[in-house]
């Protein structure tokens, strides 16, 4: 049998943490999430996401050890889906899907989700520290890897979730993978 590998990557608050819980319980996938991971050594060297990118910036070590732990993923036995920026980069043998959003309803989504790392007061607020840490690892990704994440060409699937319950969302990824898994 064939090992199932998504990667997600996509817009922050574009429904990736949402979409990947979905995917990961239709296809019993082991969730690898990045993001988690990074929230919690931001945590660990008291800052919150948008900071500790900026820390990132001039500490490419971390990216490293974040790098490392989805390096081991191509070769790996198994079934997982990658909730990664890089994923799809580290582990080229995954389905990789990018998930975009408008900024705005990026900031709408993050405002009600009551991420305690993540607190604004106001949509503005929100709107401008999702784009500063966008251009953040923008920036660092081109830095480091000389990619670019919002090349779709990097992607077998792009999917706008403006408008989309993560039912529909889950539905497109799966019709396409199922496409994919048959090439």
């Amino acid at each position: 049998m064939k090992d199932y590998k998504i990667s997600l990557t996509g817009d922050i608050g574009s429904g990736k943490s949402t979409v990947g819980e979905l995917l990961s319980k239709k296809y019993g996938l082991e969730k690898v999430s990045i993001g988690f991971i990074l929230r919690d050594i931001a945590k660990d060297y008291g800052m919150n996401v948008k900071e500790f990118n900026t820390y990132m910036e001039t500490h490419p070590e971390i990216d490293a050890l974040l790098d490392n732990k989805l390096k081991e993923h191509e070769t790996k036995k198994g079934n997982y889906l990658f909730d990664s920026r890089m994923a799809w980069h580290f582990v080229p043998s995954s389905f990789s899907v990018f998930i975009k959003v408008s900024v705005e309803t990026a900031a709408k989504r993050i405002m009600n989700a009551g991420r305690s790392e993540e607190t604004y007061k106001t949509l503005g607020e929100a709107i401008a520290s999702i784009k500063a840490r966008h251009d953040s690892e923008t920036l660092r990704y081109k830095t480091l890897y000389g990619v670019d994440l919002d090349n779709y060409n990097n992607y077998d699937l792009v999917v706008d979730t403006d408008g989309k319950t993560p039912e529909e969302i889950v539905k497109i990824i799966c019709d396409a993978f199922e496409t994919w898994l048959n090439k």
